[in-house]
């Protein structure tokens, strides 16, 4: 059975439903009849939520005037937009407005919802009017149109950030006067524009409630009021799901199909709003431009001498929810008795080329993806969430299909981008989806899901199924759900899983039980054989059992290896690897000779790349080497430990130390190209070495 939190978004609307319903009675019972007569019809929509509705749609229609001039203004920029994309970046750009159109009016809502009768009063419908065309006046037509102008200058719109340097610079004043008289037909439009919303607001006509009798008004309007406020929260998160993360920028991805098209859908004052409370991007400067790039760069031009290369295969990916590296015998065999949680995979290792001292680049699922795919680290903040994800870029996924032709596909049995995966996807450059909607589909009225989405074994089969419909070569990522809180085990597996020392290690063991079936059907077809699986935790869960996963370096550790059922690869490595190295280690082994950008490394081309691991443990950015690791806030290292203080008692920072001295310039160094490469959007390697 779903669970309350699971069907909330039904039960509310089935409460409304009673609710309104209970007052139709009422009225009834009171003999105030419903108006019959065109005239009494009319009248009847000329009054309280009603009109409200009416005079927001009026900003809906506003906004997407806006978007309209914001592409043609920019069409150079954004490109050309295909038809068949119009549906959806619509849908998007209604998500978007209705945001950004909830965030200016919320004065002018809960003014016009009070349940008080003066609301009716002349005088005080004349001061909603003038709220409502001032506010929606700037922050709707003036800054949609500014923002129009400025995205030809930065590439992005307007946010937080800009207001902070308009406050700083002295010319601000001029600049905008230079900007209008150079673009006075926008200014002509933004002047249109407003008349337009004036003259639709006083079309719209408001005479008051029907209601007459206090008994039958206050608690009617007390209901409108909790109404609104219902949907205005749920406005502004964009989803009726409780489970969903609240909408960012990057989101706009999600029903674009470039970059530049995500400014068109996106509006303000959302893009402003949203990133507030967003502090500046800082960039981090401790060396000159030259000598940062002469002892990093995520620029890669591949030698053409590959030591291992495995031909055109086909590629499916596993990201495996908390999958700690201590839950794998294999991987820590001192740290676990019997099996492990992990035999399956462990018997998978075994056989093909396993990476044991592997660390992740992020704490969040959010934050690893563009980790996998874009080998693009989070650091402080998720990069999905930092208004300056949304740029070109060339990930994996669109690699792939514009070097070598594959299809990309994307599985995950939450509800459509519950988590925002479908938007880093497709700014990954993967073009098709699956999740919760089309497997409950092919299985109408069963319940085969927990609170974040379907069973992994269920979907993992259904996944095996739709592999066996896609042409080679594809490159398909699953993203297992099982294994999150709140732990939960599908009912006819309630207690048959290893019981372990925590609540996640028997979600683990099931979801290593549920790629084993995956794998005893998958091994049948044809397509098999010619496939290289690749297995990736997320991130490390912190639900550690071991000290020696309790500390910073340890809640980082997690389980990666690949794996070809031709045994075209195998061997291991001890030395320390990151997330952000998967995207160059593929790329090398597919014998990729273009130059692309990454922040990790070919673990079998580039030696002459530091084995390393970035990440940021509690607001602290740790850096782990096959010797030491390092901590360091914005200016200073802080401590360090060897690599044999698995519990990271013994502080031996010595910047006097030529090696510490050496990993300190080159973590420095990392942390400077990245902090620049975000501030400038710039994710690609230059045209000309």
């Amino acid at each position: 059975m779903a669970s309350a939190e699971e069907n909330f978004p039904r039960l509310s609307l089935d409460f409304l439903h009673f609710v309104f319903q209970d007052f139709y009675v009422t009225l009834q019972e009171y003999n105030v009849q419903l108006p019959k007569s065109r005239k009494k019809m009319r009248k009847f929509f000329q009054n309280d939520f009603i009109v409200l509705i009416f005079r927001l749609l009026i900003l809906y229609l506003i906004l997407l005037i806006t978007q309209v001039v914001f592409y043609f203004y920019n069409q150079s920029i954004v490109g050309n937009i295909q038809l068949s994309a119009l549906p959806m970046m619509f849908k998007g750009a209604l998500k978007f407005n209705t945001i950004s159109i909830l965030y200016l009016n919320t004065v002018f809502l809960v003014l016009s919802l009070i349940p008080f009768k003066f609301r009716e009063k002349k005088w005080y419908q004349q001061m909603l009017f003038w709220i409502y065309t001032i506010s929606n006046s700037l922050g709707i037509v003036v800054m949609n149109l500014v923002d129009a102008v400025y995205y030809r200058y930065t590439f992005k719109r307007i946010t937080s950030e800009e207001l902070h340097f308009f406050k700083e610079n002295d010319n601000t004043g001029d600049i905008i006067w230079k900007s209008m008289g150079e673009n006075w037909y926008l200014v002509l439009i933004g002047i249109a524009l407003i008349a337009l919303m004036v003259f639709l607001y006083k079309k719209i006509k408001y005479s008051g409630s029907v209601i007459s009798k206090k008994a039958i008004y206050y608690p009617l309007h007390i209901l409108l009021l909790g109404v609104g406020v219902f949907f205005y929260i749920f406005g502004i998160r964009s989803s009726f799901d409780l489970k969903a993360r609240p909408v960012t920028l990057s989101y706009a991805a999600f029903y674009t199909q470039s970059a530049p098209q995500t400014s068109v859908i996106l509006s303000n004052p959302f893009c402003t709003l949203r990133t507030l409370r967003m502090k500046d991007f800082q960039v981090l400067e401790y060396f000159d431009e030259q000598e940062a790039e002469a002892i990093f760069t995520p620029y890669h031009y591949p030698a053409g001498d590959f030591k291992y290369q495995i031909g055109k295969k086909n590629i499916v990916l596993f990201v495996l929810e908390s999958f700690n590296r201590e839950h794998s015998k294999f991987m820590m065999p001192h740290l676990n008795e019997g099996n492990g949680y992990t035999p399956f995979l462990d018997s998978l290792m075994q056989e093909g080329f396993a990476f044991t001292n592997t660390f992740s680049n992020g704490r969040k699922s959010i934050e690893s993806l563009p980790s996998i795919l874009v080998s693009i680290p989070s650091y402080k903040k998720p990069f999905p969430l930092l208004p300056e994800s949304v740029g070109e870029m060339h990930a994996l996924p669109a690699i792939l299909e514009n070097d070598y032709g594959y299809s990309t596909h994307f599985f995950c049995g939450t509800t459509e981008n519950q988590m925002g995966f479908e938007a880093i996807g497709k700014m990954a450059g993967i073009r098709n989806f699956y999740n919760r909607t089309h497997f409950e589909k092919l299985h109408p009225g069963e319940n085969r899901s927990n609170v974040w989405g379907i069973w992994d074994m269920d979907f993992l089969l259904y996944f095996e199924q739709e592999l066996n419909k896609i042409d080679a070569p594809f490159f398909a990522t699953f993203y297992t759900l099982t294994s999150h809180h709140p732990f939960v085990l599908p009912e006819e597996y309630q207690g048959k899983m290893p019981t372990g020392v925590n609540p996640l290690q028997p979600c683990v063991a099931y979801t290593d039980l549920s790629i084993r079936k995956f794998f005893e059907k998958a091994s049948k077809e044809p397509w098999f054989e010619n496939t290289l699986f690749i297995f990736v935790a997320d991130h490390a869960s912190g639900y550690n059992a071991y000290e020696e996963s309790q500390t910073a370096k340890g809640s980082t550790a997690i389980i990666y290896f690949m794996y070809t059922p031709d045994h075209s690869l195998q061997g291991i490595s001890n030395e320390v690897v990151q997330q952000l190295d998967i995207m160059p280690t593929v790329l090398g082994l597919m014998g990729y000779e273009k130059p692309y950008f990454a922040f990790g490394r070919d673990l079998f081309n580039e030696p002459e790349r530091k084995a390393i691991a970035t990440n940021c443990v509690n607001q602290i950015y740790q850096c782990i080497t096959d010797s030491l690791s390092l901590y360091m806030d914005d200016e200073n290292t802080l401590y360090a430990y060897t690599a044999t203080d698995t519990l990271q008692q013994h502080d031996i920072l010595d910047l006097t130390n030529p090696g510490q001295k050496t990993i300190d310039d080159y973590f420095k160094a990392i942390l400077q190209s990245y902090t620049t490469h975000i501030r400038k959007k710039s994710y690609v390697v230059p045209q000309q070495k």
